[in-house]
């Protein structure tokens, strides 16, 4: 899908995320400035496909605005999705030459991408750069790692508990968490259905653990608990 360009600007503009800044985000600013690299921004509308699974891998991606879901389809037409990304989050830094997840906006969503060769390019001759492409491709290992575990050996509860963590550490502002993601969105990341994870977060809110002030945004009343349920 071509979307439609908003602005192009040198990567120096790289410099100074307008999102709040993540590690991710500053080792992006480093590669792209030190490539010398062109950073273009495009928009995209909610749902609205970013990359498919299987179209080449040219682009390495960062969240400016807005939000993106990365995901597979299953043969029985189950979607399963790998990772929410945030504003500052890179995204896109497949290991082969194709894209193995599908990667779509949540919301209306604004990002900014590097030619992905430029990168290589730059990696080959500057060790900073390599140095910052190791640490993001390693972070997405564990993430994919943690992942995996959530998926295969926690209970539901467990499960969300441990999605209420990872948001609360990532979106938290002044104690509420405004979550962009529905929750169908928070099943098919987490393995369960709509119905389970409805159920879920109501039993936390009526253990007093967490308090809804509308349909996505949550304050978390005991983090401790919910630690405790991650364990």
């Amino acid at each position: 899908m071509q979307p439609q360009t908003i602005t192009t600007a040198s990567a120096q503009v790289l410099s100074a995320p307008r999102a709040p800044v993540s590690p991710s985000a500053d080792q992006f600013s480093i590669i792209a400035s030190c490539s010398g690299a062109i950073a273009t921004e495009f928009s995209y509308g909610k749902d609205e496909e970013i990359y498919g699974e299987g179209e080449p891998s040219e682009y390495v991606y960062q969240v400016i605005r807005g939000a993106v879901r990365t995901y597979k389809l299953l043969n029985d037409g189950r979607r399963q999705i790998g990772a929410f990304h945030l504003p500052g989050d890179v995204f896109g830094l497949d290991p082969g030459s194709a894209h193995r997840l599908t990667a779509e906006a949540i919301s209306d969503t604004t990002v900014r991408l590097v030619k992905r060769r430029s990168l290589e390019t730059a990696a080959g001759s500057d060790v900073r750069v390599a140095h910052n492409l190791w640490t993001m491709t390693a972070a997405d290992l564990r993430h994919a790692e943690d992942h995996m575990l959530l998926l295969g050996r926690k209970t539901a509860i467990e499960k969300v508990a441990t999605f209420l963590l990872e948001m609360d550490r990532r979106l938290a502002k002044t104690g509420m968490m405004a979550l962009p993601m529905c929750r169908r969105d928070i099943g098919d990341y987490l393995g369960l259905t709509l119905e389970t994870v409805s159920r879920a977060l109501s039993q936390l809110n009526d253990q007093g653990v967490l308090v809804f002030s509308s349909a996505r945004q949550i304050v978390l009343r005991n983090r401790q608990r919910l630690a405790d349920m991650d364990a």
